[in-house]
């Protein structure tokens, strides 16, 4: 019966939402992409950012490990990569969830939390190893769902964000790749 009210409820404010926003009519110029937060993020796009802001800081965890447990330069010249572009990915996705009145999880997902444990008990090449496995793979999956996202999601927002940082994991993938085949890993 709760569930029921709240839905009602929610109904009744996007008509609300929807009538008020009718009466705003202006003559300004276009603007970029933008529902400047007067919608809802729900759905795909909610999940969307929800796995993306845990997955963000994992990545910044798991590249501040990389830069004192790796063995190699080019691993740990990746892994400061990832700490300064996730970093400002995240900052970009907190200001998006702020924008749209969204709370983000706190921490990484459980999947990344193991990686972590598995991650810093080892040092030197065992460790260099395991993590370009470990990125390829998340890169991999990451440059799919912002692909499609940045085509697919409903929210112009959200949609932006996607599209704005698919082609940078699409570059640390690429890194990430040509750093496994100097070491000949296979990623699975």
């Amino acid at each position: 019966m709760k569930k029921q009210f709240v839905t009602a409820e929610w109904i009744k404010l996007f008509f609300v939402i929807g009538a008020i926003a009718s009466l705003s009519v202006t003559d300004a110029a276009p603007k970029p992409p933008s529902d400047q937060g007067d919608r809802v993020v729900t759905g795909g796009d909610l999940a969307f950012m929800n796995d993306a802001a845990p997955g963000g800081r994992a990545e910044i965890e798991l590249g501040r490990l990389a830069t004192e447990r790796a063995s190699t330069s080019a691993v740990r010249e990746f892994a400061q990569e990832m700490i300064k572009d996730h970093t400002k990915a995240g900052e970009q996705l907190e200001a998006l969830a702020e924008q749209k009145k969204v709370k983000l999880p706190p921490g990484i997902l459980p999947q990344a939390m193991q990686t972590k444990e598995k991650l810093t008990a080892l040092r030197g090449e065992d460790f260099d190893r395991e993590y370009v496995k470990a990125m390829v793979q998340v890169h991999e999956k990451d440059v799919v769902t912002f692909e499609a996202v940045a085509k697919n999601a409903t929210d112009a927002d959200v949609k932006a964000f996607a599209a704005l940082t698919a082609p940078t994991l699409r570059h640390h993938l690429e890194m990430i790749r040509t750093i496994a085949e100097r070491m000949n890993l296979q990623a699975k």
